[in-house]
């Protein structure tokens, strides 16, 4: 019940995050969700896409470093208090979070968290005991 991302290693210089757009965009790949992390000399675009297999063979194809990582994606009230509800779940059960991002669907009332876990399996079974959906990526792909 994991979502993958991928996960592009990009030199801090002008035009690069524009080549990755591009070729997604030359290629028809819908970003779903992203997270763009800058580090001294590198930058690490995290991407949901609805079509990953797709998105790994482009983005490899034009040399840039690519990988997939496992993650969890959990359905959150798009509303004050919903992010804290879920966090306070994962929380109280010890689990802690790597790093996330999320984003709002076209036809929801709720959004979605994408969750970088060290154990994940833990986190889906903590998040579906308290009533929290946490969504496939071949769900995801098509939000």
């Amino acid at each position: 019940m994991y979502a993958k991302q991928v996960s592009i290693f990009l030199e801090n210089k002008k035009g690069r995050l524009a080549e990755v757009t591009r070729v997604l965009a030359d290629e028809k790949i819908n970003i779903r969700a992203l997270s763009l992390a800058d580090m001294t000399d590198l930058g690490v675009l995290r991407l949901i896409v609805d079509d990953r297999a797709g998105c790994l063979r482009v983005l490899k194809e034009h040399g840039l470093v690519v990988q997939e990582t496992e993650v969890v994606a959990a359905e959150v009230p798009d509303k004050p208090g919903g992010l804290h509800h879920v966090i306070a779940i994962l929380n109280a059960d010890g689990i802690s979070i790597e790093y996330m991002y999320a984003f709002c669907t076209k036809n929801s009332d709720n959004a979605m968290v994408v969750l970088k876990i060290n154990d994940p399996a833990r986190a889906v079974a903590t998040l579906q005991k308290n009533g929290i959906r946490v969504l496939p990526e071949d769900v995801i792909e098509k939000l």
